[in-house]
């Protein structure tokens, strides 16, 4: 069953919206959804549903037709989210994993992924990275990374190598992605032979444990962005191999949460809302 973890609601009757994922506690979209409305006038209310994956379908689509009228998808339901809606945009069809659904007045289910668009805003106007012709090295090869990989090769880099310690699921990938640009798959192991990244991404969960991710300090180049998609953990175990292998700059993922979120709330309010003061109430010094 779907289990609601509770949450101060609204005056009135505001539209209902929500995130489902298991666990969900953690979340920090309510806030996120929260100052959103506030700052874009928008009367919703924004709740936690923590759902099995066994009951995914059948509770997903209860809350939509009990009157949600959207979702953010989390871990681990992004791609039965994809195959639960009736329809996907074009970069949710790319990913083939569903990070929002929205729910039409005809019953009609639409599955978006704000993921990648996600992360290449804060690359770009917050971080200020230019991603093309550079090296990027993805570790990982889950549901995060399937939403940043066709974002980044969008983008033209020089080359964009999906790292995992399963290699057979990183080469999954780089089938799925090849016609997008140039993709490789590689073992943690061969990476230390390999030239360095410019741009160095853990989409893995080691960091919500605080573990390292199998990667070589090799891999960061002079100078490297390391950007762990993990947020709210200040100085991970892999933020802190990067600095020690001399990476640049160091980045969590809340700008990433805060600017798919945003994409997501401008898809379903029709209004982009701000997102420099969210970002900022949320940053956690990575020392």
């Amino acid at each position: 069953m779907a289990r609601v973890v509770n949450l101060p609601q609204e005056v009135g009757e505001p539209d209902q919206y929500g995130v489902v994922g298991h666990p969900v506690e953690h979340s920090w979209s309510p806030f996120i959804h929260g100052m959103f409305a506030k700052v874009a006038a928008q009367n919703l209310v924004y709740r936690l549903f923590d759902i099995h994956p066994d009951d995914f379908r059948r509770e997903t689509l209860r809350l939509m037709t009990g009157g949600v009228r959207g979702l953010n998808v989390t871990l681990p339901h992004k791609q039965a989210a994809a195959e639960l809606v009736n329809e996907l945009t074009p970069r949710a069809a790319r990913a083939q994993a569903v990070n929002t659904i929205a729910f039409f007045e005809n019953t009609t289910l639409l599955g978006d992924n704000t993921d990648g668009v996600g992360l290449i805003t804060d690359l770009e106007q917050n971080l200020q990275i230019d991603l093309a012709d550079k090296r990027v090295l993805i570790l990982g090869a889950g549901g995060a990374a399937r939403g940043a990989a066709p974002a980044i090769l969008a983008r033209g880099p020089a080359q964009l190598t999906i790292a995992n310690r399963d290699l057979g699921k990183a080469r999954q990938l780089v089938e799925t992605f090849a016609r997008f640009g140039p993709i490789e798959a590689m073992s943690y192991a061969y990476l230390s032979t390999q030239n360095r990244y410019d741009l160095v991404l853990n989409s893995t969960s080691a960091s919500w444990s605080g573990e390292t991710p199998p990667a070589p300090s090799a891999c960061f180049a002079p100078g490297a962005l390391a950007y762990d998609l993990v947020y709210g953990k200040g100085l991970t175990p892999f933020l802190a191999l990067a600095r020690d292998a001399g990476s640049g700059r160091l980045a969590d993922g809340v700008g990433m949460l805060v600017e798919q979120a945003a994409e997501a709330f401008a898809w379903w309010r029709g209004v982009r809302p701000s997102t420099n003061a969210v970002i900022a109430a949320l940053s956690i010094p990575l020392v």
